[in-house]
């Protein structure tokens, strides 16, 4: 494998530009997800979930047709990802738990004693090699007997989740000392229901969208309430949510205005109920929903309000803020009777903006994903200013590519210009504590099926055992681990 080192040894050499070392506390980790790597979809006592029904009805909406019935296997080979996690050097492993395979039913009267024991030995074993388990209560993956019953257009879905959330935090709390609640409200709401391109595949635009994301806010708050008045006292863990925010910026100086009306939409909507002094929706978002809600002909706004019993429950149920990032979008104001494409990738109807790319930011290999690594540093600064010092956690960071080769130079690079705007970040003052790439193996990535591999690791999906194989990328990122800075030794060893 010395081409390998090679590859990696030409990035350090050019890289190295004076001391980049990680403050001492700053943690390193790497995320999967349950329906994209765990595979064993029927197995045993577990339900089908909404995106296992959903590639059945819908394999016309998957790039390749496929599934997640198998994907990584790692319900089978889960003692491989551990020692990947381990080889790596990794702090922390961020993976998420299926609702459907630890309570089939969707509810706490059916507990599976294979569910809780899968946990169980994944947890159990990440601790004895020194990893932290950061366990996601929701990666999209809704018990399908509850989305007959409306899913997240149901008011009762909040309850239904504090149960499941109550369930995992009594099973895993003792040793799980950070937990991500829901991860990306912003895709399962607003993408599902703006698009129907993701489970379960309902379209509902402007009104679907926004019933989900208030009982999101109502779900994630009963979780964190009672982990803060159950569980707290016992354990002293951490709780929040996740959501992936584009960077957003004007395309000209006329547009300044119009760019932090949208970042509210994009990032208030999901953030000022949790995070801000006042609580509920961002007021001027609140304001134009109900403004075209009534020229529309409509008796109250299609944006769900708040009552201030709930505003105040919703109100400061965080212990950091957790941020997952990617890619960017400029801001301009549609032109009357352009077209506006659908939120949060091309445009917001209700804002009347269309939202493009600049032309020097290079594409990744999927449609939406463009880099634009300044980006990161500007969003985390403007996290700062709107919700003060708090401690922000990257959830998620990572590069899509359709060559599935070892040699993923431009991965390496991604992470390297990512990890720098994070030192840039800190040196501006802002706390972020960790960083998670995105992804430890390659998986099953939702639409695109297995055409974009994200992993650090090669999945070779031919093989019933699902070989993994390191990619220059994992080395570079062992090394950055191992050394606790950009300023890698050049030395990188082919041993992981």
């Amino acid at each position: 494998m010395c081409w390998l080192k090679t590859v990696v040894i030409s990035f350090m050499v050019s890289a190295v530009v004076g001391s980049r070392d990680f403050p001492p506390d700053f943690k390193f980790g790497a995320a999967t997800a349950a329906y994209q790597v765990e595979g064993a979809w029927n197995i045993s006592d577990k339900s089908a979930s909404i995106w296992d029904s959903y590639v059945r009805r819908h394999p016309e909406r998957i790039h390749d047709g496929s599934t997640g019935d198998i994907a990584c296997d790692s319900y089978n080979q889960w003692k491989k990802d551990v020692e990947i996690a381990s080889n790596l050097g990794l702090d922390f492993y961020r993976f998420s738990i299926a609702w459907t395979r630890l309570m089939p039913s969707g509810f706490p009267h059916t507990i599976s004693e294979d569910g809780k024991k899968y946990y169980n030995e994944l947890i159990d074993a990440l601790l004895e090699k020194g990893i932290e388990p950061v366990v996601t209560l929701y990666h999209w993956d809704l018990p399908q007997s509850l989305q007959d019953l409306g899913g997240w257009a149901n008011p009762l879905v909040s309850d239904w989740f504090a149960d499941y959330a109550r369930v995992v935090f009594s099973l895993y709390g003792d040793r799980v000392k950070t937990w991500i609640t829901l991860n990306e409200p912003i895709i399962f709401c607003e993408i599902v229901y703006n698009t129907a391109m993701h489970a379960p595949g309902i379209l509902s635009a402007g009104v679907g969208n926004y019933i989900c994301n208030k009982h999101a806010m109502l779900a994630h708050a009963k979780a964190w309430r009672i982990y803060d008045e159950e569980f707290r006292p016992k354990y002293n863990g951490k709780v929040s949510l996740s959501n992936q925010i584009l960077w957003l910026e004007p395309e000209n100086e006329n547009d300044v205005e119009i760019t932090e009306l949208t970042r509210q939409f994009m990032v208030g909507m999901f953030a000022h109920p949790i995070y801000s002094k006042e609580g509920g929706w961002p007021p001027v978002i609140e304001k134009i929903i109900a403004e075209k809600s009534k020229k529309e002909g409509l008796p109250k706004s299609r944006l769900p309000t708040f009552t201030q019993e709930e505003i105040d429950f919703i109100k400061g149920t965080y212990d950091f803020f957790g941020f997952n990032y990617y890619t960017s979008r400029v801001v301009k104001p549609a032109k009357e009777r352009e077209p506006i494409g659908p939120w949060p990738f091309a445009g917001a109807p209700d804002l009347d903006i269309i939202l493009s790319v600049r032309p020097e930011w290079k594409p990744a290999a999927t449609s939406w994903f463009y880099i634009y690594p300044e980006g990161l540093r500007r969003q985390l600064a403007w996290l700062k200013e709107q919700y003060g010092d708090i401690e922000i956690l990257i959830t998620e960071n990572g590069y899509a590519s359709y060559d599935g080769g070892l040699d993923d130079h431009d991965r390496v690079q991604y992470y390297k210009e990512h990890l720098e705007q994070v030192l840039l970040a800190i040196e501006d003052g802002v706390k972020v504590t960790g960083y998670t790439a995105w992804t430890l193996i390659d998986n099953f990535e939702w639409s695109d099926g297995y055409r974009s591999k994200f992993g650090l690791y090669q999945i070779d999906f031919e093989d019933p055992l699902r070989k993994r194989t390191p990619r220059a990328s994992a080395h570079y990122y062992a090394s950055v681990i191992k050394n606790h800075s950009l300023d890698v030794d050049t030395k990188i060893t082919d041993e992981l």
